[in-house]
């Protein structure tokens, strides 16, 4: 089942950035020497930084993709090496070029949807021994069937799809395009910013192979700027993990912390609570109260009038509204809130789930197995001169909060006010 709704297109922009890039630096014909020297040791500088961050992190999966890339690197470069100093390749370079280029995309596409399992030593020995197993059989054939070996790779085994344009072997393109399937697949199933990184560096390295011994120092700027990638995208999940709400995807209690730092002089924060949580969990399972907390954070994060809605922990949420004032606020916040109360969760059968979204829309007008209604109360605080860090400001939207609680619920309330706003929902 694809996540078409969890795609997004920051997984993609920091492994475009690096891919465009490598390619702008690779086309760069007049290098000094500070950049010949650092593209020199670029790859092996990468591989040691980004190897031992994804170490720390105890994150195999990335490590060996970063591998397999390395050594490719370390087969070809030896090759243009020669290439460079002698002004003619070596015997074997045609057969360790071609081995290269089917066996890269296949160990990239294969470490890459090779999940990380509970045991991470046993998942490491068995990742090492493909890795083994792979390489050990392409050293065997390289030393032992040279020519047989070349003229097996080179052979073009589909005429008809063979265009003047391949300037690989034939039968590297349909692993390279069953590689990149594999990968889509990946994302669209479990859209993550690793998983995208994945896709843009098989772009690259499928760019980057033909160029090999045309454009000096392509092969150790695209090489890095792949694993690059890879580890760009460690470093952005772990964002995501320590700032971002797994559940609703609103931002959590840390990237509300830090916001609260840089709010300024004037400000707005308001808390939001949703009625009667624990009875939706208590009646209809955590199932359908997981499902309520993602259907208020989705309206929440819909707030008009310049708020940012955050994850505080629990049922609980908080408005942050920059540069504004009370009055300016309190109609965004009603609009809100009569949005999620005039909202009906229709509750159905976990084998009936839609599919799609399409499917969820089209089936929210027929009668199901019953549906809940959920209703949310909002505290809120203008920031005043006798408050002096915004941990009071939100202590006081909270004490709204409970104000808005004693006074039937679903309501907005402001700090030091009396009557409430908004009415109760009919149902």
């Amino acid at each position: 089942m694809f996540r078409l709704s969890a795609v997004r297109l920051s997984h993609f922009l920091p492994g475009a950035f690096l891919l465009l890039s490598g390619l702008a630096a690779a086309y760069v014909r007049d290098l000094s020497v500070f950049f010949t020297s650092l593209f020199n040791v670029l790859p092996t500088l990468v591989l040691l930084l980004g190897g031992a961050y994804c170490a720390v992190y105890r994150r195999q999966r990335e490590l060996f993709l970063m591998i397999t890339v390395y050594i490719a690197y370390y087969l070809l470069d030896t090759q243009t090496d020669f290439y460079r100093d002698h002004g003619r390749v070596r015997e074997d370079a045609a057969v360790v070029f071609h081995l290269v280029c089917l066996l890269l995309p296949m160990l990239f596409a294969l470490f890459g949807a090779w999940q990380e399992r509970t045991h991470l030593f046993q998942d490491m020995v068995a990742r090492f021994a493909v890795l083994l197993a792979v390489g050990s059989v392409a050293l065997g054939l390289e030393q032992s069937y040279p020519q047989a070996l070349l003229n097996w790779l080179a052979e073009i085994r589909w005429p008809a799809l063979h265009g003047q344009w391949m300037s690989l072997i034939q039968m590297s393109y349909p692993v390279f395009f069953l590689a990149f399937v594999v990968l889509v697949v990946q994302y669209l199933r479990e859209p993550r910013p690793l998983h995208a990184a994945q896709i843009i560096g098989l772009v690259g390295i499928f760019w980057m192979l033909p160029q090999t011994f045309i454009l000096p120092f392509t092969l150790n700027i695209m090489c890095s700027q792949v694993m690059l990638m890879i580890a760009a995208s460690v470093s952005h999940e772990a964002y995501q993990m320590a700032f971002r709400d797994e559940l609703t995807g609103l931002p959590g209690r840390r990237a509300l912390n830090e916001r609260m730092q840089r709010l300024g002089r004037n400000y707005v924060l308001a808390m939001t609570d949703v009625d009667h949580f624990k009875k939706f969990n208590d009646t209809h399972g955590h199932d359908v109260g997981d499902q309520v907390l993602r259907l208020v954070a989705s309206k929440l994060s819909k707030v008009t009038g310049g708020g940012r809605a955050y994850r505080y922990g629990g049922e609980e949420f908080c408005l942050v509204f920059a540069g504004k004032t009370l009055e300016e606020c309190i109609p965004h916040l009603e609009a809100v809130r009569e949005m999620i109360a005039n909202y009906a969760i229709q509750l159905r059968n976990q084998e009936s789930r839609p599919q799609d979204d399409q499917q969820g829309r089209q089936r929210r007008g027929t009668a199901g197995s019953g549906s809940v209604s959920v209703t949310v109360s909002v505290g809120v605080c203008e920031r005043q001169p006798e408050h002096r860090t915004p941990d009071e400001v939100l202590k006081a939207a909270d004490q709204a909060l409970y104000a808005a609680k004693g006074a039937g619920r679903n309501c907005v309330m402001a700090h030091g006010q009396r009557e409430k706003r908004g009415a109760l929902r009919v149902a």
